[in-house]
């Protein structure tokens, strides 16, 4: 497996921005589906977004189009979250994950294929 660890989180006022990191290592990162999870206090995990190899995203939550982006640097074996104009509802730890799955099999059962885990980062976002 490949090992994740973010970095980037905080505590920020509503409307501003944050970017967070996801340094993978131990694997060919390029093989790699990349996303972002989030989890807030008492609620489920739910994936946020993800990236292909070549740039491919896709967005699972409408809450975030638009104000956050995914986006990855090959070289640098990272994946990034842009988060801007943030509300207290986007209050959460984020993980990263990592699926050798290929990018269909990845999104079509995520919790199922996405079997490498960061340890999370803290976003805190106040009203």
């Amino acid at each position: 497996q490949v090992q994740l660890v973010e970095s980037g989180g905080g505590l920020v006022q509503a409307g501003g921005s944050l970017r967070l990191s996801c340094v993978a290592s131990g694997r060919t990162f390029n093989n790699y589906v990349m996303a972002w999870v989030r989890q807030a206090p008492g609620k489920e995990r739910e994936f946020v977004a993800a990236i292909r190899w070549d740039g491919l995203t896709t967005y699972w939550l409408d809450s975030v189009k638009g104000r956050f982006t995914i986006s990855r640097d090959n070289a640098k074996n990272t994946v990034y979250l842009q988060m801007n104009s943030l509300k207290p509802e986007d209050t959460a730890v984020y993980y990263c994950a990592a699926s050798d799955r290929g990018w269909f099999t990845s999104l079509g059962n995520p919790l199922g294929n996405f079997g490498s885990w960061g340890q999370g980062t803290q976003v805190t976002v106040s009203s």
